[in-house]
């Protein structure tokens, strides 16, 4: 299969080095555990978190006369995930034995697909930035195709001195293998990528992104060019964990390759590991051609065949994705920066849609990026432990708009309910914070700081702005709670400032 290179040199994105500008090309497969109760071949469980062996069917162990069954979920979760992905479905699909060997492998070999994957080519539109004016720029990245293949156990090294355990309650569990084309042009598209697909996954309820648990890891493929060469030879970073270590791996191998071209060497391909305490990466094997692996379809499993109907009926109860969810909310006048970070994660999203259900978008989004985003980045909290609920946040906006609060007020009502919990009106009602909007008690105060302050009087007529000093001073004097606009009012009014 010929590869075709879809994109023109980018000057941004390239790296000086000592014999002129390079230029890195890199493709990615993104490994994402899918969710399911059962494992892709058996019925087994995959509780994350069991105790070692624990999930293990007689499947997944490989023993004698054990036949694979599909399972039918794992199939539609891989569908979803294509059509999220804009990608051709393939109504039928192949599964292959892929053959070699690892202590944690125990049939010797992992069932996976080739030739005839489920989901063919498709796209991701990743935003990469800001750059220095604050601007943000769209980028499509290719995606070459997805296929379903059954996970390996986990080898530990660390238990004995002098023996290894095998644990094999990942054994059998189905991963989605999304490969990308080589399309990426620096770590920063590389990061955006990989943020992008799982924030696809998450949406779409495939895979639960969590790289910390391993249900989702990337390796990385890089090479080097003289910018619109030929591809360079490329070497594949292998189970990459982290958003940022995907960033400091493509830097490190990029710097590494060059140095070794321009002191007049070649790249060997090979796969290599990431270490993220060196921040390097290291030589683990040479790399593996599809003819090392003896891909054959696999005895024991039918070829996968479904219609259009099925893929359809699947198409249809999608849920809205982030790009389609963020240009709604862009045409309801949110900014698109707003509508990205609301949209950044499911959960803040639908956090968010029930606070602006029957309100203001705008403000809504406001409350929500600045006061509830902001307090719980600083508490340490994730938008699923905020001690303020969508309805209580929506009622602290309701009074304001009702006139009950002002802003300011508004503020003090929402450290109240962050750290005692109640409902804002009964905060309000019980605390006597509602908002003075009497003209006769407002016009009283306003008389109060003039008659108070004659000298200051004069320097506002003369010089109009400082009639802000007295709006100030009449608010202090009310505990805040006069309505800013009639006090604003009301001063220009007794100071005979015209607007």
């Amino acid at each position: 299969m010929s590869i075709i290179d879809t994109r023109t040199p980018d000057p941004k994105r390239l790296i000086p080095g000592a014999t002129g500008d390079w230029e890195i090309v890199i493709g990615m497969e993104v490994h994402a555990q899918v969710i399911s109760e059962s494992k892709l071949f058996s019925g087994a469980s995959t509780e994350f978190g069991a105790e070692p062996n624990a999930n293990v069917s007689l499947v997944d162990a490989a023993m004698p006369g054990m036949l694979p069954v599909i399972n039918e979920e794992c199939v539609k979760q891989a569908v979803r995930t294509g059509l999220g992905l804009k990608a051709r479905i393939n109504k039928k699909s192949v599964f292959d034995r892929k053959n070699y060997f690892y202590p944690d492998l125990p049939q010797g070999y992992q069932i996976s697909q080739f030739k005839q994957p489920i989901v063919g080519e498709g796209e991701v539109v990743i935003s990469v930035g800001p750059d220095r004016n604050g601007e943000f720029e769209d980028v499509e990245i290719g995606i070459e195709r997805l296929h379903l293949e059954q996970d390996a156990g986990k080898s530990m090294h660390d238990q004995h001195p002098t023996m290894s355990y095998v644990d094999l309650n990942r054994s059998g569990v189905a991963l989605m293998e999304i490969v990308s084309k080589p399309d990426l042009r620096s770590s920063d598209e590389a990061k955006a990528y990989l943020t992008k697909m799982r924030q696809i996954l998450r949406y779409l309820g495939t895979c639960d992104g969590n790289m910390d648990e391993g249900s989702m890891r990337a390796d990385v493929n890089v090479s080097v060019r003289k910018p619109g060469g030929d591809f360079g030879t490329r070497c594949e970073i292998k189970n990459v964990n982290s958003i940022r270590f995907v960033g400091q791996a493509i830097e490190s191998e990029a710097r590494r390759q060059i140095a070794i071209i321009e002191d007049g060497g070649s790249i060997n391909q090979e796969t290599r590991l990431f270490d993220p305490g060196r921040g390097e990466t290291r030589s683990m094997r040479s790399k593996e051609e599809a003819h090392d692996y003896r891909y054959f379809p696999d005895p024991d499993l039918l070829p996968l065949e479904f219609d259009d109907a099925f893929v359809e009926d699947l198409a249809q109860h999608l849920p809205e994705l982030p790009d389609e969810k963020k240009a709604r909310l862009v045409s309801l006048g949110l900014s698109a920066y707003d509508a990205s970070i609301l949209v950044s994660e499911k959960p803040i999203a639908d956090y968010f849609e029930q606070v602006a259900a029957g309100r203001d978008a705008k403000t809504a989004a406001n409350w929500v990026i600045n006061d509830l985003l902001g307090a719980l980045n600083k508490a340490g909290l994730g938008i699923e432990e905020t001690p303020v609920s969508p309805a209580q946040l929506g009622g602290i906006i309701d009074l304001i708009k009702s006139g009950d609060i002002s802003g300011k007020i508004a503020k003090d009502v929402f450290e109240i309910v962050w750290h005692d919990g109640g409902d804002p009106a009964d905060i309000v009602d019980e605390r006597g914070m509602k908002q003075v909007t009497d003209a006769g008690a407002i016009e009283g105060e306003v008389d109060k700081v003039i008659a108070a302050n004659p000298d200051k009087v004069e320097q506002a007529k003369a010089k109009p702005s400082l009639a802000g000093w007295f709006v100030g001073q009449v608010m202090k004097a009310t505990q805040g709670k006069a309505n800013p606009q009639a006090v604003q009012a009301l001063v220009r009014a007794k100071l005979g400032i015209e607007d």
